[in-house]
């Protein structure tokens, strides 16, 4: 098993505190006893790892959800002499965890070793997503959402209301506005603190109301913005750099998620006087 480390930085939102994503895989490598200032959340994919924490041992395995707090010493290490280990961490700011929760301090997670096969392949496909398009409001609006959802199961916060007043009209606000400024659109944190709410009842309300989560929907009205522009013969190139996507990639992951099909396929066929789906 070869060793490595891969690091990416995701931002939270336009101009938003940034968030470190971590993909490992060891055959041998100890970690030293340390801590760090965020919560530590990790998934197994592979192998085995123990790690020493609160005096005792937690061993993980493929699938298993380990949650390390703030300040907390630790170490890791492979679980035998054979198989190594391997994991997909995160390193979140105390703050993204208590957004949907009542808290005076930091949610308390009693057990470090969570077992919920649904929230695990959650988190594994959002490191996986960002860590290849770090998109800073899809980040904001999938980390958040989805760190409040393991403190609200598993701390022992109590839960926020799920009830929003107003979801409605605060949905089309959020809306138009990421409508009105597609090619730099504003923060939710930045939305929430306009409309005097926190950011996860924002994204819950959007959510309620719309279905989706507000970086699908930027997501679907730039592809429609950009199927626009595509038929008039512009390259899939330019128009991506004209509806906000990152770059040409970010434009043909999200056109063939909505319309089967990519951009570069998608202008050909126009000009030919047709296109299909294969």
């Amino acid at each position: 098993m070869a060793e490595q480390a891969l690091w990416t930085r995701a931002r939270l939102g336009r101009c938003g505190p940034a968030l470190d994503l971590l993909t490992a895989r060891f055959d041998k490598h100890v970690y030293a006893p340390h801590a760090h200032e965020e919560f530590t959340i990790g998934v197994c994919v592979d192998g085995s790892e123990v790690i020493d924490y609160r005096g005792g041992h937690i061993r993980t395995g493929p699938g298993s959800i380990v949650v390390l707090a703030p300040g907390e010493m630790h170490t890791g290490g492979p679980g035998n002499a054979t198989d190594g280990y391997a994991y997909r961490a995160l390193y979140a700011a105390p703050t993204l965890l208590t957004d949907g929760v009542f808290t005076d301090g930091l949610p308390h997670f009693r057990e470090p070793l969570i077992d919920d096969p649904e929230l695990a392949a959650a988190i594994l496909r959002t490191h996986t997503d960002l860590r290849c398009c770090p998109d800073p409001l899809e980040a904001e609006s999938r980390l958040p959402w989805l760190l409040t959802a393991l403190a609200r199961r598993h701390s022992a916060s109590r839960p926020v209301s799920d009830v929003i007043p107003g979801a409605d009209r605060v949905a089309v606000v959020v809306r138009d506005r990421l409508a009105d400024e597609l090619l730099d659109p504003p923060s939710l944190a930045s939305l929430a603190a306009d409309l005097g709410l926190s950011r996860y009842q924002l994204l819950r309300a959007f959510r309620t109301t719309m279905g989706i989560p507000p970086y699908a929907w930027l997501a679907q009205y730039r592809v429609t913005r950009a199927r626009r522009l595509l038929d008039t013969g512009l390259r899939p190139a330019e128009v991506a750099a004209m509806v906000g996507f990152a770059d040409q990639a970010h434009l043909t992951r999200w056109f063939r998620r909505v319309l089967g099909v990519t951009p570069a396929a998608y202008r050909n066929s126009v000009q030919d006087g047709g296109w299909r789906v294969d």
